[in-house]
């Protein structure tokens, strides 16, 4: 309802500075009502005005000057791209996509783990048929069986290795006791590498899962905190997947997630015309398993109402927080011992009063710690632009330095041979050809040898290392007579 500002400068400049007399046409109704609210001009939205709008339409390439069909398309073409990315556009942290996917493999997971363990159990079962009533647990019976092998070779030092992965004695030892007399079939080295490869393969699925679990709960956490909070992460991730996201479970009325997930039954009982069903979804939470037969069509319709609650503060809200989600289950709670014991529960007012309260405070704190990592971050980005631009500083001074450096040999340089030059000139000696000069230098500028350099030492030197090498002769010598 509220007018664009860009829209509300370009009538400003475009009408005229007496709008009474003056009559707009606008395609849009909505855009009309909003264009003569702001600014107080009449619209005309229907009849001629929408046939005048489709030709404009038409023929604005031909109406425009400079603006051709084929621009034309691409700025229709590149204006529904970016509604579209803006329509996608969410924040990260919220996004319920990466929900519907984990709890669709979840389920699939859970069908494939049974299949595959239920196959290593009759597998198995050839070699040691007794295991499979004292282990009923199939992820732990694949493991007892890659442990196992063969039970032949199972005894008394395996014990303590079978306890950690039963994680009780007396089952072990009921293990190790039934190995001793099974009635089972031998079984050859290369079936038995078979059965551990597979049982290794359902271990790692498992161990899977329950990674994916922990992820599926922290994105609920993030997501939907209220409605993880009042019905646990599994039922409310369940009851996203089948709306198809949160935006829609949020549109749904109470009576609509009372019966999500048992449409089925719904059209059947529509159909026969018999009773329709009481719950779907939410009949996996522990509420209605806990209230009684002729209570859980009661708790059922007030746990959707909840539900629906939660999911749309879950939606809308700016910081998602389990305030509510606990407030809301702590009612559920009450109308539970309500119909079991006939205490009232309070009033739905208090509650959210309570809620708004403690909401804000937490909400206050997030952003708190939220303005503290961004002043961290601010700071490590200021430091680190004052540390490149010193680096920059002190890279520019070097450079300067090392020009300076080669100016001022360059001209020692130029002043040697100058001098070189003058000398030869005052003792009357030819001048040489520029190249043979240039060889002379760089004669002159190598190292001297060895020999050369020892003859360039002074006398007096020599007797000094002289004197002091015979010392050193005379006292070997006394310490070898010594010893």
């Amino acid at each position: 309802g509220v007018l664009h500002e860009d829209l509300r400068l370009l009538l400003d400049t475009a009408l005229p500075p007496k709008r009474k007399k003056v009559v707009l046409g606008v395609g849009d109704a909505k855009m009309g009502a909003a264009v003569q609210e702001e600014l107080g001009v009449q619209c005309q939205t229907g009849g001629v005005v929408a046939e005048l709008m489709r030709g404009i339409r038409l023929h604005f390439p031909a109406l425009v000057r400079g603006l051709t069909a084929q621009s034309a398309a691409k700025a229709q073409l590149g204006l529904g791209h970016s509604y579209s990315r803006a329509k996608v556009k969410f924040n990260v942290h919220r996004v319920d996509n990466m929900i519907i996917q984990s709890i669709s493999l979840l389920d699939q997971l859970d069908k494939d783990i049974n299949t595959f363990s239920m196959r290593v159990r009759e597998w198995y079962g050839y070699h040691f048929p007794e295991l499979i009533k004292i282990i009923p647990e199939n992820s732990m019976y694949c493991r007892v069986a890659k442990f196992i092998g063969n039970r032949r070779e199972l005894s008394e030092e395996s014990l303590e290795g079978l306890e950690e992965i039963v994680m009780d004695s007396a089952k072990a030892q009921a293990i190790l006791e039934a190995s001793r007399s099974s009635m089972g079939m031998d079984i050859s080295p290369l079936d038995l590498i078979n059965i551990e490869s597979f049982s290794r393969r359902v271990i790692s699925l498992s161990e899977y899962r329950q990674g994916l679990q922990e992820y599926l709960r922290s994105k609920m956490s993030q997501v939907a905190p209220s409605l993880s909070a009042l019905i646990g992460e599994v039922v409310g991730a369940r009851l996203i997947s089948h709306a198809g996201s949160l935006t829609n479970l949020a549109k749904y009325p109470a009576s609509t997630v009372q019966i999500l997930g048992a449409e089925k039954a719904l059209f059947r009982a529509l159909k026969t015309r018999g009773n329709t069903p009481k719950y779907g979804l939410i009949f996996h939470s522990t509420f209605i398993g806990r209230a009684a037969a002729k209570n859980k069509g009661r708790i059922s319709r007030y746990l959707a109402n909840k539900c629906t609650i939660a999911s749309r503060i879950d939606c809308f809200s700016e910081v998602p927080t389990s305030v509510f989600g606990d407030k809301l289950r702590e009612q559920v709670e009450e109308r539970l011992a309500f119909y079991e014991t006939g205490e009232p529960p309070r009033k739905n007012l208090e509650v959210m009063k309570e809620a708004v309260v403690e909401a804000n405070e937490v909400v206050a704190e997030v952003k708190r710690r939220q303005e503290k990592k961004e002043k961290k971050k601010k700071k490590r980005e200021k430091r680190r632009l004052e540390a490149l631009a010193a680096a920059a500083e002190e890279a520019e001074e070097n450079s300067v330095m090392e020009t300076e450096e080669n100016d001022v040999g360059a001209k020692k340089k130029k002043k040697k041979k100058k001098q070189q030059v003058e000398e030869s000139e005052a003792q009357g000696e030819p001048e040489a050809e520029p190249e043979e000069n240039g060889l002379e230098e760089e004669e002159e500028e190598q190292p001297l040898p060895k020999k050369k350099r020892k003859l360039a030492v002074d006398p007096e030197q020599e007797e000094e290392e002289k004197k002091k090498k015979k010392k050193k002769k005379k006292a070997v010598a006394q310490d070898l007579e010594e010893d």
